[in-house]
């Protein structure tokens, strides 16, 4: 019996192995069919593409056009466009490919939701070109949709991603910044509130400074938070109408917090805030209605000007220096940077020692800034970096609590702690020079 099973054994896995070498040996050939494996419904490069049209069931349709690089939103309204999601629509036509051939001549397309598409997108391209495609209903099984492209008859079945990429409304669609401003291009901020006064532009080093109340230097930190703030304010475009209604009398009867406008290239865009108990609430020049805003934001208007101004006394922050001058009563000493070594009078210096009084300098801020105390110099300070484009003399007046700094060339005085004074004086009469090499 033991012999019988081992000998049918035997035969079937001689027949198998028969059945892998004809297998090798007569492989099936591709070219005996014309259906490829993923077979492409579009192939559009982004770069290509004017105009995207998406027409849902409903006849709703949203039309997106490509000017020069940036998208708009044409249809049902005139609105700016999320930059990011319009390109993620229009990425997905780079391909659609088909998971498979549903059906090459169907009869009946009303089975598959075709007859009426849940979604027609046409793509207009720059040179003139149109395609389109048909989403359909999903497929019973699978993460699927039935879809058609162009004049082609057959019946695909797609990936479902590819409608949720497409299926997107003009409220997924439309930028919902309540200020529009392109960052890269701003040259000036206004900030008014009950606090303060203030105006930012950029200086010959696209820094920010402060324009009025006083040319000041500003902090650039804060005003870029400022504008990350104000970047990420947007609308809620969820609330009802009746929740509408509900912000618009908040708003109303609010108390002002403050107003910040904005100008680049295009323009001056402008947001008022007003404080309702806790909440804040914001009416923007470039949209219509009352939205709701992060506390943060509203605190930010309401800050005052102190709180933007720089209070390093040296700018050159993480920049190497290339010369330090100190001088303190009667004497100077004057260090420069030659490649990695610095020198006094040309003998080179211990390097750890120069940093650590390099360290003292960036690290030195104003514990205020005040409007008078400037008397006599007790030392100054000059430091020479971005390759000799930046030269910042700072002149430092004992008083009986610290010392008032001024920087040349500017109004401003600044209040810093003693001991902070005293260490850079500590740190420059520890530079020693370098210790001899050993032979």
């Amino acid at each position: 019996m033991k012999q019988r099973n081992l000998l049918i054994a035997a035969v079937l896995l001689a027949a198998l192995s028969g059945g892998v070498w004809w297998a090798k040996r007569h492989p099936q050939s591709t070219e005996s069919s014309n259906i490829p494996a993923s077979p492409k419904l579009t192939d559009i490069p982004q770069a290509q593409i004017k105009q995207i049209d998406l027409k849902k069931k409903d006849g709703t349709t949203v039309v997106l056009q490509n000017e020069n690089g940036r998208w708009a939103i044409t249809a049902p309204e005139s609105l700016p466009a999320d930059q990011d999601a319009a390109n993620n629509v229009a990425s997905t036509f780079n391909p659609v490919s088909a998971d498979n051939i549903v059906e090459d001549k169907p009869k009946d397309l009303s089975q598959y939701g075709l007859t009426n598409p849940t979604l027609t997108v046409t793509v207009i391209e720059k040179d003139g070109k149109s395609q389109q495609l048909l989403l359909g209903d999903d497929v019973p099984a699978g993460s699927l949709v039935y879809a058609r492209a162009n004049s082609d008859p057959k019946v695909y079945a797609v990936a479902s991603s590819i409608k949720t990429s497409l299926d997107k409304s003009v409220n997924d669609l439309r930028d919902k910044r309540l200020l529009t401003f392109d960052s890269n291009r701003l040259t000036r901020i206004e900030l008014v509130s009950a606090k303060s006064d203030i105006e930012f532009g950029k200086n010959n080093q696209n820094d920010w400074q402060i324009l009025k109340p006083q040319p000041y230097r500003a902090d650039s930190f804060q005003v870029e938070e400022l504008l990350r703030k104000l970047t990420e304010a947007k609308m809620d475009l969820s609330a009802s109408a009746d929740d509408a209604k509900k912000l618009e009398a908040a708003y109303a009867s609010g108390q002002p917090v403050g107003t910040v406008k904005v100008s680049d290239a295009a323009g001056t865009q402008s947001l008022d805030i007003r404080k309702n108990k806790d909440d804040y609430y914001a009416k923007s020049s470039v949209v219509n209605g009352v939205y709701k805003i992060s506390a943060d934001l509203g605190k930010e208007i309401d800050k005052p000007l102190d709180d933007y101004r720089n209070k390093k006394i040296f700018d050159f922050g993480f920049a190497d220096p290339t010369k330090i001058d100190l001088q303190q009563g009667g004497s100077e000493k004057a260090y420069s940077r030659s490649g990695s070594d610095w020198k006094l009078g040309g003998q080179t210096m211990d390097p750890g020692s120069v940093q650590a009084f390099i360290d003292k300098l960036r690290d030195l801020s104003a514990t205020k800034f005040v409007t008078t105390g400037f008397t006599t110099p007790a030392f100054s300070v000059t430091v020479t970096s971005n390759d000799g484009k930046r030269v910042e003399k700072a002149e430092f007046a004992k008083t009986a609590d610290g010392y008032i700094v001024q920087r040349e060339n500017e109004p401003s005085l600044y209040q810093v702690d003693g001991k902070a004074a005293d260490d850079i004086l500590g740190a420059s009469k520890a530079i020693k020079p370098a210790a001899s090499a050993k032979k």
